[in-house]
């Protein structure tokens, strides 16, 4: 699932492959950009912003896409066989000499003049991995509206761009707090102490194959745990919790499954 790390790491990627090389060969698998023709023009750069990825052009366009839950880029070299999915899932492709960067199940795809990229990004938060950051404007966000579920206001990416489900569930324990307690009724040093949490877990994992939240929260599991799990709640339905040993519980399997323990923390549950 797609986080702010994630989809920094994913940048860099595309930017290392990409920029300060024109492109030899290009296809936008969507029917409203098919025709376009970007084949000559040269990449300037690949940025991250939130959860968006930004590929711009020397001729002043972005290509703006957005990877959403099981959206992935991946880059190979020449000859290289394509290993990210059936050629039907395919929506982008990106070649020059060196590289070819494809694009998988990107729900959103899309040409805008670099100039025009508020359209796409303008409503997000500061991003907890961008050089916008701003811990308390997205605090400020959060407080606005005092009675919205915790969960919910962290997933709100203009709040604060970058948190997705696995942090929301990571966030809500170590804030000993369900992710439905009202974010208004948190003590406000237990919820600076949440943002500047984000802030910290996001950093240390952008260059982490593999994240974890239990290796980087000090003092969450007990000393005599030498667990290696490296969620402490998500996808742990039905084991014990690393903290207390109750049993972890989840919301249904919908697309946006909640995680948390009920003896640890406190507030609503569905």
């Amino acid at each position: 699932m797609p986080e702010g790390d994630t989809v920094l790491r994913t940048a860099e990627r595309l930017h290392a492959a990409l920029a300060g090389r024109a492109l030899t060969y290009a296809d936008l698998r969507v029917p409203r950009f098919a025709t376009a023709d970007l084949t000559g023009r040269t990449v300037t750069g690949v940025t991250a912003r939130g959860k968006h990825l930004l590929t711009r052009l020397d001729d002043g366009l972005t290509l703006h896409s957005h990877l959403r839950m099981d959206g992935a880029w991946r880059v190979y070299d020449p000859g290289e066989h394509w290993r990210g999915g059936p050629t039907h899932q395919i929506r982008a492709v990106l070649a020059n000499t060196e590289h070819t960067a494809v694009g998988y199940r990107l729900p959103v795809l899309e040409l805008l003049r670099t100039r025009d990229e508020d359209r796409a990004v303008g409503h997000l938060g500061p991003d907890l991995l961008g050089p916008d950051w701003d811990p308390r404007t997205a605090l400020r966000n959060l407080l606005a509206t005092p009675r919205r579920p915790l969960g919910e206001a962290l997933l709100d990416q203009r709040n604060l761009a970058g948190i997705g489900n696995v942090y929301m569930c990571e966030l809500c324990f170590l804030a000993r707090s369900t992710p439905w307690l009202a974010v208004g009724d948190l003590p406000p040093t237990v919820l600076t102490r949440l943002v500047a949490t984000a802030k910290r877990l996001l950093e240390a994992n952008r260059d982490r194959p593999t994240r974890t939240t239990t290796a980087l929260a000090p003092g969450a599991a007990p000393a005599r745990t030498r667990s290696p799990d490296r969620l402490f709640v998500y996808g742990r339905a039905r084991r014990p919790c690393l903290r207390c040993g109750t049993p972890i519980r989840a919301t249904g399997q919908d697309i946006r499954p909640a995680y948390w323990c009920p003896r640890c923390q406190s507030g609503p549950t569905p």
